[in-house]
């Protein structure tokens, strides 16, 4: 793959919730899962449709250090960002170093870009994508310029 995606760089499986409290309070005490500060706020992205801004809040477990984490989404109507049937699992998220290749490599496999936002710089911050068929999956791919930002949230 262009940007050399490894199942090392994979962080996080993401889960979006109907119900945000009660998937994460259902967690905590079934698993025992502890959570960081919830994050988000007004996001813009870019959809199929056009740019949008999205209230976009998540939860990240807590963790011993060991990856991928456990990621809880709260709902947003209307937007890929719904929960899903069957087992839950939304997305696969993984550390990308130049998100724009990967993009580009996993869309000539058959991926369909759902949704990017763009950084500061103006490149890829983050770019949502789906997978067709039997095997469909949804991959969300994350610049590594923000890892150290988020490991510093989950180190408090």
């Amino acid at each position: 793959m262009a940007g050399a995606l490894r199942p090392s760089d994979q962080f996080h499986v993401g889960i979006v919730a109907e119900d945000f409290e009660a998937t994460k309070d259902q967690l905590s005490k079934l698993f025992g899962f502890d959570w960081h500060e919830d994050m988000g706020g007004p996001t813009e992205v870019s959809l199929p449709t056009g740019d949008t801004v999205i209230d976009f809040q998540c939860a990240y477990a807590r963790s011993s250090g060991a990856a991928p984490r456990l990621e809880i989404v709260r709902r947003v109507p209307g937007t890929l960002w719904e929960p899903t049937s069957g087992s839950g699992i939304h997305h696969l998220g993984y550390w990308s170093d130049d998100v724009a290749a990967d993009v580009a490599e996993l869309e000539r496999h058959g991926y369909v870009t759902e949704a990017t936002r763009r950084g500061p710089d103006g490149g890829l911050l983050f770019a949502f994508l789906r997978s067709e068929g039997q095997t469909a999956f949804r991959i969300e791919l994350v610049s590594r310029a923000v890892q150290r930002s988020l490991e510093q949230v989950w180190a408090q």
